[in-house]
């Protein structure tokens, strides 16, 4: 591991804070990981509680913070309330900026068991890595603010001037059902003049990345229906058109033969993107040998400037079950992932005008459970992203890289919308080899110990700084 550049004697001290607190920073999201806290009503719920508590417990025993509480917000337009999320506050001194550290507590559900190699709920250390669900995603992400917070206050003491907002969400997997209500009822104590958002990744286990570009969403269910009931397969087929039928030829007409979007009316933005090969690109997604990547462009292109569309679920008659029947209906699960700069609600719009166009046979469309996210562009030009980059210089070692990334990050807009004089920051621990949702998620141990040096050095530099 490259040497950190210690470019004061202050900093020197933040780091060798850090190195000394890592050990009870892992030990602590070890603790965090063996809580099944999943935000999907499906699941125990008062698990869900256990995982703020812990979470609120650790800012408490910081020291740092005035106020710490474990809140829920109501979901607008319904009379429940979301997740329970931890708000710790403590005010800036002497004119001093604040930093508003953001994170979530709510994981993945682990999925098939037997694909994890080991149990994904006890935190288990092989080769440089914690393996478990949240380990990396984003359990790490709330013991980096913890342990950053920790090493700052043991290293400046009562000459800690900056205020600090720590925001840890309960039901960011679930969809922030509750996150812009969250905002606007606690709008006095979240604003600040910086916004650490701890979910996002980096180049590799080793360079770290300034993400200044996520690509939007818009995910929705689709039905298709062609019968008003089934029919035998013999009796009609070859005449009657099936709903898995108009299905298949309807999703077909969404792609290009290179596997690009074709979908009129959803954009592309032009972007300049570094060097990325084919064979990392095999390498970190799993591509099997036999199987070409799809899409035109250079790589990195592809993945976070241009749009994409998956299908991520269908219902329709299980293999176990399958006989000789014609299907009445089949409804899928469409993923599309928008181009930054361009706006979900435009491009649900052009994916809807499309598929309905393109209905084979006259087939009767039911669209329903719209979820909209909006990508987001980082105006890289403040101090706070100057004072970022250079923290990640010298906590990693090696300078940053700017990031785009594909997925996305819809709460970003709601943060912009309500503190639009804040500057974000989007960082986080995982690497490429994270595997963040699916099985053996895993956090690679030197990349979790320079993200908190990094995010130590941005707090004790920031605390240095006017408001």
């Amino acid at each position: 591991m490259t040497s950190p550049v210690l470019p004061s004697s202050s900093d020197s001290a933040v780091l060798e804070s850090v190195a000394t607190g890592i050990p009870a920073a892992l030990s602590d999201l070890g603790h965090l990981v063996r809580i099944p806290g999943m935000a999907w009503p499906a699941f125990d719920q008062t698990q869900l509680e256990r995982s703020a508590d812990a979470v609120a417990a650790l800012a408490k025993d910081t020291g740092v913070f005035d106020e710490v509480r474990v809140l829920r917000a109501a979901i607008p337009g319904t009379d429940e309330h979301g997740q329970p999320a931890v708000l710790a506050t403590r005010a800036a001194r002497n004119g001093k900026p604040t930093i508003l550290l953001y994170a979530h507590h709510d994981v993945q559900p682990p999925g098939d068991d037997e694909l994890w190699e080991t149990p994904p709920f006890e935190p288990t250390v092989r080769d440089g890595r914690l393996y478990g669900r949240g380990a990396a995603d984003d359990k790490a992400g709330i013991m980096a603010h913890i342990a950053s917070v920790r090493a700052v206050s043991e290293v400046l003491g009562d000459d800690l001037e900056l205020g600090i907002a720590m925001f840890i969400e309960g039901e960011e997997e679930y969809g922030s059902r509750s996150f812009a209500q969250f905002l606007s009822d606690n709008k006095d104590a979240l604003r600040a003049d910086a916004i650490v958002v701890a979910d996002s990744g980096n180049w590799d286990s080793v360079t770290p990345g300034l993400t200044v570009s996520l690509r939007g969403n818009a995910r929705f269910t689709l039905r298709v229906r062609t019968l008003d009931h089934a029919s035998h397969s013999g009796m009609f087929g070859g005449a009657v058109p099936d709903a898995m039928m108009a299905t298949t030829k309807l999703l077909a007409t969404l792609w290009n033969d290179d596997g690009s979007v074709a979908v009129d009316g959803m954009t592309a933005r032009d972007a300049e993107t570094p060097d990325y090969s084919e064979e990392t690109l095999r390498d970190e997604a799993g591509l099997l040998p036999g199987t070409s990547p799809v899409g035109d462009g250079t790589i990195l292109s592809r993945i976070w400037n241009k749009p994409a569309v998956t299908v991520i679920g269908i219902d329709a008659t299980s293999v176990a079950s399958a006989s000789n029947t014609l299907l009445p209906e089949v409804t899928v699960v469409i993923s599309s992932r928008v181009a930054p700069g361009q706006s979900a609600s435009d491009a649900y719009d052009a994916l809807e005008r499309h598929l309905r166009a393109h209905a084979p046979f006259g087939a009767e469309l039911t669209f329903s459970d719209l979820d909209l996210g909006d990508g987001f562009l980082v105006d890289t030009s403040g101090w706070a992203v100057g004072l970022t980059r250079d923290a990640m210089r010298d906590g990693y070692g090696v300078p940053p890289v700017d990031l785009g990334v594909g997925g996305s990050i819809p709460f970003i807009a709601d943060l912009v919308r309500e503190f639009p004089a804040a500057q974000i920051l989007v960082t986080g621990v995982e690497d490429p080899y994270s595997r963040a949702h699916s099985p053996n998620e895993s956090l690679h141990l030197d990349t979790f110990r320079n993200a908190v040096a990094t995010e130590a050095l941005l707090l004790a530099r920031m605390n240095s700084r006017e408001a």
